[in-house]
């Protein structure tokens, strides 16, 4: 009988042993989750609209484009075209010509370029003859904006500016200059700098969300 209550005793003691492993292997990955860098990057993010003046230098911004091309893509196409523009002559002389055609934003004394006066800016173009080129272009900037959130950079997505150099004579010129090849189009671009601003989140619609069984 004693022999039978010490193995019973041993069985409890390896049982809750087992189950405290268990609890802390639990706690451990919980804790994990809390200071995973990625989930922390992509629940910080927020679109930057105001920058500080310096450059991003470009071995900073080759990182930040490496990560774009290594985004999921259909087929593996790489169904893009990428144009990175930091010359400020190219950044000003393009504004100017959009300050002309809507002399309104002339009026604002904050204005000094129309990528929210971003010193860098990504162009981004898609194949038209791949009828999914547009998401892997979607795929490839949010690869680059949480890269770039994560060493600090902020970015915002624009569509008005390519709207307005794809659709106005008045662009032609600067339009030129991006050398996007036949076959493919103008499809945003993004703004990216040193952001000058600590935007507050904006409220997400979870209600949009189903599981399905």
């Amino acid at each position: 009988m004693k022999s039978f209550k010490l193995m019973l005793l041993g069985a409890s003691l390896v049982l809750c042993a087992g189950c405290g492993a268990q609890v802390q292997k639990e706690s451990e990955k919980a804790d994990k989750n809390e200071k995973n860098a990625v989930i922390e990057t992509i629940m910080s993010r927020r679109s930057i609209r105001k920058y500080q003046p310096q450059a991003v230098s470009r071995d900073t911004m080759q990182i930040i484009l490496d990560c774009g091309i290594n985004a999921p893509n259909g087929q593996n196409k790489q169904s893009w075209e990428i144009r990175v523009v930091d010359n400020p002559e190219f950044i000003n002389g393009i504004s100017e010509v959009y300050k002309k055609e809507n002399p309104k934003v002339a009026e604002d004394p904050n204005f000094k370029n129309m990528f929210r006066n971003a010193p860098t800016v990504v162009f981004i173009a898609n194949d038209t003859s791949y009828g999914l080129s547009q998401i892997d272009c979607g795929l490839l900037g949010e690869n680059m904006i949480l890269s770039a959130w994560s060493m600090g950079i902020g970015s915002c997505c624009l569509g008005g500016p390519t709207h307005f150099m794809t659709s106005n004579p008045a662009a032609a010129e600067y339009l030129k200059k991006l050398d996007i090849p036949e076959g493919y189009q103008l499809l945003y671009c993004i703004a990216f700098g040193y952001p000058d601003e600590t935007p507050a989140a904006k409220p997400r619609n979870a209600a949009k969300i189903k599981f399905i069984d």
